[in-house]
């Protein structure tokens, strides 16, 4: 089969230009809402792409198999994707690709009955520290689990959006990571979840960003776990994201911590040290896009169901729904 043909729409967050700069199996063939000076050179200099005003061209364009959204405006993804899978257009989208459980349940139907595919950029945790944490989970060594931590902090910065319809918002955009930690590492599902947040601190007077928000969860094992989400990271710590993720079991615990950087496992009979991650390289030779293309050019399956890889963003949706307290 031919390269995939891509078409780029946005770049309001996690875009896939530099994956196609020089992808051997999946090309760029148009762009709309993407200032040119920021593709990679590669791209810039293909006479091929095409520059298109708006997403209604863009998507009227038989020369597209997969279009990427990265929407300006996060909430108007889930009407482009809707017509992009009825035009018969595989989709790529970047988080939250929907805003509730009705909306994703359409997008899924839709893909189904135009025969096309519908996926979330939903590689978080296909990279270390995640897979070696994943296996020792699946080996039963922590016996069984009860209880999990994961938080995501991101730096505030003047271009955060103050509403939650232009990036889907704190609990939307940033929880969903922490989602996929519990659920992807664990295997685990998120049953019950509930959240307080707040937009204490807020910079901007009189501003709705949420500055952090505190969730709590039942799994469907019967484990509970918590997250901490927010705005609040500091550069001097050294990573970009700080997240951490402990998951607790009844014969011992693993955690990640301080940006993933530091690893350790603690068992009921002795002190184990940190993890001997196993795949190091694998977040820079497989990114989540890789297996999609291994799916629709060579039929190979997903390494998740699309059940398991959408269940995070349906947990953030209801977090969302189900907020207890909003503080100002």
């Amino acid at each position: 089969m031919s390269k995939i043909r891509v078409g780029m729409f946005g770049i309001n967050g996690h875009q896939i230009h530099e994956l196609l700069a020089d992808n051997e199996r999946a090309r760029c063939a148009a762009v709309a809402e993407i200032d040119k000076s920021l593709l990679p050179e590669a791209i810039q200099k293909d006479e091929t792409v095409k520059y298109y005003d708006t997403f209604e061209e863009m998507v009227a364009d038989e020369d597209i198999d997969l279009i990427s959204l990265c929407s300006p405006v996060r909430k108007d993804q889930e009407e482009q994707a809707l017509t992009a899978l009825k035009d018969g257009k595989h989709v790529y989208s970047e988080k939250p690709g929907a805003f509730s459980d009705a909306k994703l349940d359409e997008i899924i139907k839709t893909a189904e009955e135009n025969g096309v595919t519908f996926h979330d950029m939903a590689g978080t945790c296909f990279e270390e520290p995640f897979l070696t944490m994943k296996e020792i989970v699946q080996s039963g060594i922590l016996g069984e689990i009860v209880q999990v931590y994961a938080q995501k902090s991101y730096p505030y910065h003047e271009r955060r959006p103050q509403d939650d319809v232009t990036d889907g918002g704190l609990i939307r955009w940033v929880g969903v990571h922490a989602t996929r930690f519990i659920e992807h590492t664990t295997g685990l599902k998120i049953d019950k979840i509930y959240s307080v947040e707040t937009s204490h601190a807020n910079p901007v007077e009189g501003g709705g960003m949420a500055t952090a928000a505190s969730v709590m969860m039942t799994l469907d094992n019967g484990a509970v776990g918590s997250m901490c989400i927010n705005y609040l990271n500091h550069r001097t710590v050294g990573t970009w994201g700080n997240e951490h993720i402990r998951i607790w079991g009844t014969e011992g615990w693993i955690e990640a911590t301080d940006g993933l950087q530091k690893t350790h496992m603690y068992l009921r009979d002795r002190d184990a040290g940190p993890l001997e991650l196993k795949y190091p390289e694998a977040g820079a030779e497989k990114a989540y896009f890789e297996f999609i293309l291994d799916n629709l050019i060579d039929g190979k399956p997903m390494p998740i169901s699309l059940e398991d890889e959408l269940h995070p963003l349906r947990a953030v949706i209801r977090a969302k729904e189900n907020v207890l307290e909003k503080v100002k």
